[in-house]
């Protein structure tokens, strides 16, 4: 693990840094600026230590007035400096400063705890499940995992199951033979084999249809694949790190996924937290966001403890992909150099998935053309509900087919099987 070597005059001028960056799993040594650097570490220093720095330092300075963070360039260490009323977002700028790139932004000790398990879960070859509410960061956990392992000098792979056409997943997986189907002009190695000797995240896998599912079983089972076309299976090298934001359990008990698959992917479970539940956690990922969406050379815009205070009140249903949304309107209309309370542009009305009551209601309210025939037949109520929560779903995120399939709790693939029902039926 990396350490992060404190200087003692650091240290003395911020006697809360140390401390904070230990809480979130960081390795700490108190060290004298002038000392030799030990390979690997990453050193915190004083400003007034600029002599003994490098570029790979950070150097920190607490003193009144307007906060200031310049991130490393020209060969010169990054520079922050804030005052005590700045000072739980300046710790959480450091952290983002000096933390592992491969390491997910945390600010909560449970969080830490939980990386740290992940961490002891990547020193096997188990198979990894990782499980949360879209939008959790179950993609960056799973390249974290792959990055503290043994096979971290390999393919990283990552597919959403969910976007894959379906009738081009067991191609897309497995692999398959020139001519083995319309279309197929050559030969195509498949994910699992591009992922050879590495991992292979299978994102939304509960989005699998039940043949696959056994396939996939099988290839964890035997370590091999059959490409489509082939007859004789391929053996692969290959870690799998399964990812979904259902309840797989659930779907087994409702017989959409497979009891058997399930208990070979849930060797090693992993449950995110909701972001609404891990608040710290929201202060140190607004770091790293507000970082990654300010060009290197423009000035960074702190929030101030009032917008902070609003971000990490709220419950983000949305989790870190409305967090991201939310922040990146603030930088770009905010009115001064720092990111007011004011900035923040909060949808505070919960997304929630029309019920099959809210459905009847409406369908039942009387509509403008009262000449229009009635629908008699239960199945015409069915789909005359459905279209009707499918359009206003669409109308409340702006048409965008990701959000409204969350919305109304389906997959963005089932969302469009209905939207192409709803043509064909126009």
């Amino acid at each position: 693990m990396t350490t992060i070597a404190i200087s003692h005059i650091a240290a003395a001028s911020d006697p809360a840094l140390a401390a904070w960056l230990a809480g979130i799993g960081l390795r700490c040594a108190v060290i004298a600026g002038d000392a030799a650097r030990e390979r690997g570490d990453v050193r915190v220093l004083h400003a007034s230590e600029i002599a003994c720095a490098t570029h790979r330092d950070v150097l920190i300075d607490l003193r009144d007035g307007a906060p200031t963070i310049a991130r490393a360039a020209d060969g010169q260490p990054a520079r922050i400096a804030f005052g005590l009323a700045d000072m739980a977002f300046g710790h959480a700028l450091i952290a983002e400063l000096v933390r592992p790139a491969d390491r997910p932004a945390c600010g909560e000790p449970d969080s830490a705890r939980f990386l740290s398990l992940a961490a002891k879960i990547a020193g096997s070859d188990a198979t990894a499940l990782v499980l949360g509410e879209t939008g959790t960061g179950k993609e960056g956990v799973a390249r974290f995992i792959h990055a503290t392992s043994p096979r971290r000098d390999k393919p990283f792979v990552a597919v959403n199951c969910a976007a894959l056409p379906e009738t081009m997943l067991e191609a897309m997986l497995f692999g398959h033979q020139k001519g083995s189907f319309t279309g197929a002009a050559g030969a195509s190695e498949g994910l699992f084999r591009a992922a050879e000797g590495g991992s292979l995240l299978l994102d939304e896998v509960a989005e699998l249809p039940l043949a696959l599912q056994a396939k996939l079983l099988r290839a964890l089972q035997e370590r091999e694949v059959l490409p489509v076309g082939a007859t004789r299976p391929i053996p692969v090298n290959v870690r799998v790190i399964a990812a979904g934001n259902r309840d797989l359990a659930v779907e087994v008990a409702e017989g959409r996924f497979r009891a058997d698959l399930y208990w070979r992917l849930n060797v090693m479970p992993l449950t995110l937290r909701p972001l609404g539940a891990r608040r710290l956690d929201i202060r140190a990922i607004t770091a790293a966001l507000i970082l990654r969406h300010t060009a290197n050379g423009e000035a960074v815009a702190w929030p101030t403890a009032e917008a902070l205070e609003v971000l990490m009140a709220h419950r983000w249903p949305g989790n870190v992909r409305e967090l991201e949304n939310v922040l990146q309107r603030a930088l770009l209309l905010r009115e001064g150099d720092r990111i007011e309370a004011g900035d923040l542009t909060i949808d505070t009305a919960e997304p929630v998935a029309p019920t099959v009551a809210m459905a009847m209601v409406a369908a039942a309210q009387p509509v403008a053309n009262d000449t229009a025939p009635p629908a008699t037949r239960l199945s015409d109520i069915a789909k005359s509900m459905q279209a009707r929560a499918i359009e206003d779903a669409l109308a409340a995120t702006g048409g965008h087919r990701l959000r409204a399939a969350e919305r109304l709790g389906i997959s963005e693939r089932t969302l469009r099987y209905r939207l192409a029902d709803m043509r064909a039926a126009a």
